[in-house]
């Protein structure tokens, strides 16, 4: 540990979780979140400061047992998530449970074990939320369904933590340029040019804005829209 600021970043090892780490790096000791331990522990050499936060977040035991020793914390930052996509007819109860514990019970469940640690410092909680988190369409039921629970979630919290000191962002970028937007485009037939999208470090720059308001502020909710001009 050091002095600067503690963030935890989940799903750190890819994607928009990564471009958070690379964004923050320069400012904050990173803890990074996820299941890999040696992958993590290797990522961490990357940063001026941080280190491995190995845990599968949907096992209470091994979480509890991963935020041991936090007594601080400035932000707490989810971007760890899953996309399952099919209609209500094909998709199976598994399917279900895997995705809101993942993309929901996860986040709330590390919240609630950290909240001690972010009232502590007046820290900040920042969701990375989806477009998807406002509307849902043919195919989208379980992903849409985990971004709108996710957004009650935030939404909630934010009230409830106000006089702790406790900020709570909720980010909605629309389609990023990620695996699991490749992902996407293969389930819907269709051919992935990754700069027609969001690029991650732009939504890392929003988190960025978010993390680096003074306590007197707060950017509760913010929406990233691919421009169409690529």
């Amino acid at each position: 540990m050091t002095e600067r600021p503690l963030a935890l970043i989940t799903g750190a090892s890819r994607g928009i979780g990564l471009a958070i780490a690379t964004e923050l790096a320069s400012t904050h000791h990173l803890l990074l979140g996820g299941r890999d331990a040696e992958r993590l522990a290797a990522l961490a050499q990357d940063f001026p400061s941080a280190a491995p936060f190995a845990a599968d977040l949907r096992d209470a035991i091994e979480t509890e047992r991963a935020i041991s020793g936090i007594d601080k914390l400035d932000v707490l930052i989810h971007s760890a998530g899953i996309l399952k996509m099919g209609t209500v007819a094909e998709l199976s109860a598994e399917d279900w449970r895997e995705s809101f514990e993942v993309n929901v019970f996860a986040v709330a469940g590390l919240t609630r074990l950290l909240l001690p640690a972010l009232r502590a410092v007046r820290g900040q909680v920042v969701t990375i939320n989806s477009g998807s988190g406002y509307s849902s369409g043919a195919g989208s039921a379980i992903y849409s369904g985990t971004k709108f629970a996710l957004r009650a979630f935030t939404d909630a919290l934010r009230q409830e933590e106000r006089g702790n000191g406790v900020r709570v962002c909720s980010i909605h970028p629309g389609r990023v340029a990620t695996d699991m937007q490749q992902e996407l485009h293969d389930w819907e037939g269709k051919e992935y040019k990754s700069e027609a999208w969001i690029q991650p470090d732009q939504v890392a720059k929003a988190v960025r804005l978010a993390v680096d308001t003074t306590a007197e502020s707060a950017v509760e909710s913010l929406n990233i829209r691919p421009s169409g001009m690529v």
